[in-house]
């Protein structure tokens, strides 16, 4: 559960964090492939962009809480500016989708992550993971 502390902290600065916690689970899972960097890292971009996260986070939104519900809203209702490539809507979720992550590793939730993630996963790629 995300702790009461972290639950009022900004969830730009929640976003900030979970990028970066999102990022290294993504590169961690495709860094055990046998293949060229630069294929890592085509692979890690198509995972992390604001598309693939406002995808995923439909995957599993069912599956969150009220709280954890609570931050991706409040960080989807934030003004942002969204790069020119990506609708704004679409990079609202994304940030949502971020901040998300970063309530839970700020509240110590690794297993929560790990669970959410490996949902992702298996939607992405089926069982072959």
């Amino acid at each position: 559960m995300i702790t009461d502390e972290v639950y009022q902290m900004d969830v730009l600065n929640l976003a900030f964090l979970g990028d970066a916690v999102y990022e290294l689970l993504v590169r961690e899972m495709i860094s055990t492939k046998n293949t060229r960097v630069n294929e890592l890292h085509k692979e890690a971009i198509h995972f992390v962009s604001a598309n693939s996260q406002c995808a995923d986070l439909d995957v599993i939104w069912e599956d969150l809480d009220e709280r954890e519900q609570t931050i991706v809203k409040r960080a989807r209702n934030k003004r942002l500016h969204a790069p020119k490539h990506t609708k704004p809507q679409v990079y609202t979720l994304a940030t949502g989708f971020e901040a998300l992550f970063g309530a839970l590793y700020l509240s110590g939730e690794k297993e929560r992550i790990a669970g959410l993630f490996e949902k992702i996963k298996e939607n992405k790629y089926g069982n072959n993971r």
